[in-house]
């Protein structure tokens, strides 16, 4: 490692390229590489440097950051001709950031391992607007020895990192706060048409939220933003989807039950057909339950 490292970033999707100029604007060399090139030229404007191939990208970097929308696409940049393991070589740090689950972790982590790089599993807390302001929250996991060389780009990226021990804790931590996630928003839609279904205004509920313990920031911000009909996208419903069932799927095989995350996937697959898909996951409010739907 150099004083000041090359950094290969894969993936200038919505969470990747704030946290991408994040870095670049730390003073860091970035080499970006995305599927859709016009996002590498937006970024190429902000100083990074745009590579034609995951492998351009990977090749001599000491840091190597993917963020992508879920563990096949990960693989598919990584573990492929001109892929980012290409350019891989030892001594290199892979710091696989996006939320793919426990089965694509050790996917991942056997391929860093069979190419002789470290390998750090470390998802963020947090949606685009903390990716923009630099306010994510890192959930790490790796070998101990990478911590000092990855705190300044974690510094860039988040307010804070906490280290979970060896790769595949971070993974695991991300899916236990995801589907605890997805259930406050579910029963925050239900108060809501709760509340309606017993003649109250949903906006004086929201009021109670917000002067009681029970309403914690995010939840009167979904509530308020459900009420609106504001269904920008901070966090997509269908990557919500996604990160549900693969909180499932690892739940499944530690036979253990998540059973308000399963009561909850019909509706929200309902809402993602109806046109929510690519909606803030605050959409499901739009959809009735089931009961009421029939």
């Amino acid at each position: 490692m150099t004083s000041e490292p090359t950094i290969a970033f894969l993936g200038l999707g919505r969470m990747g390229l704030p946290m991408a100029m994040n870095v670049v604007r730390a003073g860091f060399h970035v080499r970006v590489w995305n599927r859709t090139l016009s996002r590498t030229r937006v970024f190429a404007a902000a100083g990074g440097v745009p590579a034609a191939t995951p492998a351009d990208a990977t090749r001599g970097a000491d840091i190597v950051i993917t963020m992508l929308s879920d563990g096949p696409a990960v693989r598919a940049a990584m573990d492929r001709p001109e892929g980012g393991l290409d350019g891989a070589a030892p001594g290199q740090i892979w710091v696989q950031m996006s939320t793919v689950g426990v089965r694509w972790t050790g996917v991942l982590s056997g391929l860093a391992a069979a190419c002789g790089i470290s390998y750090v599993d470390a998802p963020v807390s947090g949606s685009e607007g903390p990716a923009r302001s630099g306010d994510l929250v890192i959930l790490a996991s790796g070998p101990a020895g990478v911590q000092d060389k990855l705190a300044p780009v974690f510094g860039a990226l988040g307010r804070s990192t906490v280290w979970l021990g060896e790769a595949g804790a971070g993974s695991r931590a991300k899916l236990v706060l995801n589907a605890l996630l997805v259930d406050l928003v579910e029963a925050t839609a239900e108060a809501l048409t709760f509340a309606k279904g017993l003649e109250l205004d949903p906006a004086d509920i929201v009021e109670l939220l917000r002067a009681t313990p029970l309403g914690t920031p995010y939840m009167v911000q979904k509530a308020r933003a459900m009420l609106a009909g504001d269904f920008r996208p901070a966090f997509a419903l269908k990557h919500a989807i996604k990160d549900a069932g693969l909180a499932l799927d690892a739940a499944r095989e530690r036979d253990t039950e998540l059973a308000l995350t399963e009561a909850l996937l019909p509706r929200w697959r309902r809402a993602a057909s109806a046109g929510h898909a690519d909606d803030d996951l605050a959409a499901v409010y739009a959809v009735p339950p089931a009961a009421a739907a029939g």
